[in-house]
């Protein structure tokens, strides 16, 4: 936990961030509303003596009281899918609207991609990519499981995405849930830190440069991108939100959403961001009760 530290001087009650980073992360779930209600899916859970929670944000969002979700009927049947809660942001801050034509850039396991085309009413299309060909067996399995219809799944590296095979030349808008240092997902694997080193921070903060410039450069003019990541790192967030703004056309835009945050930071260890970083939302593990998160909305210009 050596690793936490450093992040000392951002976070307020340091102390109470550290406990909530040992202890255990709640048993969250999605309803997946392509197959089913929250009321319906509910209604499984309470005749299957599972205990649940709600969240007063979203309908969708169910806590339960069991480690294994996915063994109940519920799951089975693909009314919900287990789903970190703050990982059900980005696609909430995106908002897509049926119909639309939405890019996943880094889509492998699926959660989000199947909370997309929910979202969308199973309508329009969600080109669900990612350049790990292992983990597409993952994403496939997710799609079908969950009864989604709109996606098709692509295996490249998004830093390079062709939109030639596509009779489309823009999306209207795009998500950006890039590969991290993961240090946000910490109650979920406790031996996430054990292989941390700022080389690979440094390392995979030049990957999301190239990715979210991507995703700009493949959305249309007036289009939305979000970029989020389950990483505290500055060097991975308002650094590379901070590069992007510099490089391509494009601004960071404010968004709310009911759970506690913290916004962007505009310095760290002598350098300095762009103040629009602070409309990005930081979420702490000891303010919601939740993994970390970063997440940041963009307007895409022209």
């Amino acid at each position: 936990m050596e690793t936490l530290e450093r992040y000392e001087p951002l976070i307020e009650a340091f102390d109470a961030f550290r406990a909530a980073c040992e202890r255990p992360l709640p048993s969250v779930v999605r309803v997946n509303t392509v197959e089913a209600t929250p009321e319906r899916a509910r209604r499984a859970l309470d005749e299957e003596g599972v205990g649940w929670t709600g969240r007063e944000w979203s309908d969708a969002v169910l806590e339960l009281d069991t480690d294994s979700p996915g063994s109940t009927w519920a799951s089975y049947h693909g009314w919900i899918h287990g789903q970190e809660e703050v990982s059900a942001i980005p696609a909430e801050v995106l908002a897509p609207e049926p119909g639309e034509r939405v890019w996943d850039a880094c889509a492998a396991p699926g959660s989000k991609t199947t909370q997309l085309a929910a979202l969308m009413d199973d309508e329009g299309l969600v080109v669900a990519n990612d350049n790990n060909l292992g983990r597409l067996s993952a994403l496939r399995f997710n799609t079908e499981r969950l009864g989604v219809t709109n996606a098709v799944v692509t295996n490249s590296d998004a830093r390079n995405f062709s939109l030639e095979p596509f009779a489309f030349d823009a999306f209207d808008k795009a998500l950006v849930d890039v590969p991290c240092s993961c240090e946000g997902t910490i109650r979920k694997n406790p031996t996430t830190l054990d292989d941390w080193s700022l080389d690979h921070v440094h390392s995979v903060a030049g990957v999301q440069k190239g990715i979210l410039r991507r995703a700009v450069q493949a959305t249309k003019p007036g289009g939305t991108v979000v970029y989020s990541t389950c990483t505290f790192a500055p060097e991975e967030n308002e650094a590379v939100l901070d590069h992007v703004l510099g490089a391509e056309d494009c601004r960071l835009v404010a968004f709310e959403f009911p759970l506690e945050s913290r916004p962007g930071v505009t310095e760290w260890q002598g350098e300095t961001y762009d103040a629009s970083v602070r409309k990005a939302k930081r979420f702490y593990p000891h303010h919601n009760d939740t993994g970390g998160f970063f997440c940041a909305k963009l307007e895409v210009g022209g």
